[in-house]
């Protein structure tokens, strides 16, 4: 070893008192002033803010349905979990499942006197005893996605049963577990199928503005849904006949088991999670929550694909009564989305066509006007041609249609003119210009 590695001891300058070295005391007082600062880097304040990831993980919460968070590491799930108990007043009890065995979740077997007489308990760990005691809480089951099969098959009883041995947790007691992605897990394995379908997943992502604002002290508030006990019955109701409805129209999504080891790891459809989706759908209405709420929630009870096609059908559900339309065309209430007032035109001219006669005609034609008042007239092309094609000879044409026609026609030749520019487009060399 160099002299120029040798550790130097500080030599004070000629004429400066040495200094003294801390003693205990000095020293705990440094400490003191540290573990100050400590806490005022700790010190933070919450604010009601919109979050749908945030809303949609409180509402399942609320549902009692277990949720499983899935995000890279440090993306914030644990600290989301610990603000969320905060919040709501629950103790938060964390367990590492990777970190414990399959008897921690099953029960030790513990032998008494006579177990041929009383069998062999199976007795529960310290933090099942202690939530039971509690009567209420939050169980976090972290590194979800780092825990062995026979763990996995373990937590099985715990995540839907909320049975620890033979001990039954109390039903104050809501389960959130959190898992990093296999790529990015420490040592990860994919969940079992059984398991994973025990779950309503929610796929954690930051959103800067909540970050920039929380490291600068103020974090959104994690609030349980505002649920309206008059809409209690509505919101059942509402939920057995849209999930029913669907189901009746698709048979072959009750049950779907993916093709892929990855993909049964997530949310997948089956009579448990379509049972979930029905849950959370029900506390949806009851709570009014927006449609982006409510496409994370049911999405992850039953998997992107089957999820989407639920919403469609609960859009569809949603769309008003031709009939209605028909019977008082001047007072119709039409979508103001796009698609669902296209797709509530067409039904109109449906059920126009299915019973055509001359009155229902004419207030067909009635209802079209009234879009044309209250919203964008592109939409008017295709209903209004499939119905002018269900005029009977003997039908005059009413004068509702001359209102429509000018739209209709220009809108037709705008669609010529794309055409037309299109079809030139395709049929000039790439790169040339005109």
């Amino acid at each position: 070893m160099t002299s120029s590695t040798l550790p130097r001891t500080a030599v004070p300058a000629a004429g400066a008192p040495a200094p003294r070295p801390a003693g205990p005391s000095g020293t705990r007082a440094r400490l003191a002033v540290a573990d100050d600062l400590l806490a005022l880097l700790r010190t933070t304040t919450t604010e009601p803010r919109p979050d749908d990831q945030l809303a949609a993980l409180t509402l399942a919460v609320a549902a009692d349905l277990p949720v499983l968070l899935w995000g890279e590491p440090g993306i914030g799930k644990t600290a989301a979990l610990t603000q969320l108990a905060h919040s709501l007043g629950l103790p938060l009890t964390t367990v590492i499942a990777s970190v414990h065995e399959p008897s921690d979740f099953s029960g030790l077997p513990i032998v008494g006197e006579d177990p041929a007489v009383q069998g062999v308990p199976m007795a529960p760990p310290q933090w099942a005893v202690e939530l039971v005691r509690a009567g209420r809480g939050l169980l976090f089951l972290d590194e979800l996605s780092t825990a062995t099969p026979a763990v996995q098959a373990a937590l099985l009883r715990v995540v839907l049963e909320r049975k620890v041995g033979a001990l039954q947790l109390p039903r104050g007691v809501r389960i959130v577990a959190a898992a990093n992605p296999r790529a990015s897990a420490a040592d990860g394995w994919e969940l079992s199928p059984p398991l994973a379908n025990r779950f309503v997943h929610l796929h954690w992502v930051h959103d800067p503005d909540v970050v920039v604002r929380g490291l600068g002290g103020t974090w959104p508030r994690a609030e349980l849904p505002r649920l309206v006990p008059e809409r209690l019955p509505e919101a059942v109701a509402h939920a057995r006949r849209a999930v029913c409805g669907f189901l009746r129209a698709r048979p072959t999504l009750i049950h779907r088991l993916p093709g892929t080891e990855t993909r049964r790891g997530t949310a997948w459809p089956s009579p448990r999670s379509w049972d979930a989706a029905l849950t959370l759908l029900a506390f949806g209405t009851a709570a009014a929550v927006s449609r982006e709420v409510l496409a994370l929630l049911v999405r992850g009870a039953v998997g992107d694909g089957p999820g989407l096609e639920l919403l469609a059908h609960l859009d569809r559900m949603d769309l008003p009564d031709p009939e209605s339309l028909l019977a008082d065309p001047a007072r119709a209430e039409l979508p103001e989305r796009g698609d669902l007032r296209q797709a509530t035109l067409e039904a109109v001219v449906a059920a126009v066509g299915a019973r055509p006669e001359r009155r229902r005609w004419e207030a067909g034609w009635a209802v079209l006007v009234r879009a044309l008042e209250t919203g964008a007239p592109d939409l008017l092309v295709a209903p209004a041609t499939a119905l002018a094609a269900l005029r009977r000879d003997d039908w005059e044409v009413p004068q509702a249609v001359e209102r429509l026609a000018g739209v209709v026609g220009l809108a037709r030749r705008a669609e010529r003119s794309v055409g037309r520019a299109t079809a030139a487009g395709a049929g000039r060399a790439p790169g040339t210009r005109r």
